[in-house]
């Protein structure tokens, strides 16, 4: 899988008004139609997400849209780009990287790091605009809430050198991971893939 092109120049931090946020569905769309799929899998998860907008034109990225919603998530990358940060998530007992709901804010990346930032602490991040992954995977059931799906939009975000972490109410623990010590933290596949993706694992 070939390694995605990092252009660190154009990130993007918290407060810069290309990341405001939007209850517009447009900038999703936006977002996604100018996403570049790198096969036929990533192609097939883009034109879900816009069929799942086209149905939803006012609340698609609202979590009370129950057959599933718009989510945005990122790989957090150290500043030499040897490593990854990543949450043990308490509520899905899983490692993972960070993300999560759009809550209405159709800003994607704008998104991926806010969640970032509440999730790791870590408030100098930088996000690149644009996404390098989709997927879109179910969400277990649980009291009150019907099992459903998450579409998720990837992106990369960098922390600057030294971040210190803090571990949030939403995770049992964080972890800088270096590609070759996946195994110890059993991802799964889709972790994996960004691992590729970002860092060559």
């Amino acid at each position: 899988m070939a390694r995605v092109h990092l252009e660190l120049g154009t990130a993007a931090r918290a407060g810069d008004p290309w990341l405001q946020a939007t209850d517009e569905l447009a900038a999703a769309v936006h977002t996604l139609a100018h996403f570049a799929p790198r096969d036929g899998a990533q192609a097939q998860f883009r034109e879900r997400m816009l069929a799942l907008i086209a149905r939803h034109p006012r609340d698609a990225h609202r979590r009370t849209t129950l057959e599933g919603h718009l989510t945005a998530s990122a790989l957090i990358v150290d500043s030499t780009l040897t490593c990854a940060l990543l949450t043990h998530h308490r509520k899905l007992d899983r490692w993972l990287q960070m993300g999560g709901h759009c809550d209405g804010d159709a800003n994607l990346a704008g998104v991926a790091l806010r969640e970032c930032i509440e999730e790791s602490g870590i408030a100098d991040l930088a996000v690149l605009p644009t996404p390098f992954d989709l997927d879109i995977h179910p969400i277990p059931a649980r009291p009150g809430e019907p099992e459903h799906l998450h579409y998720d939009t990837r992106f990369v975000v960098v922390a600057p050198a030294g971040a210190q972490f803090v571990v949030s109410d939403e995770s049992h623990a964080l972890a800088w991971v270096r590609p070759d010590e996946l195994e110890r933290y059993a991802v799964d596949d889709s972790v994996r893939r960004l691992f590729e993706l970002v860092l060559g694992s």
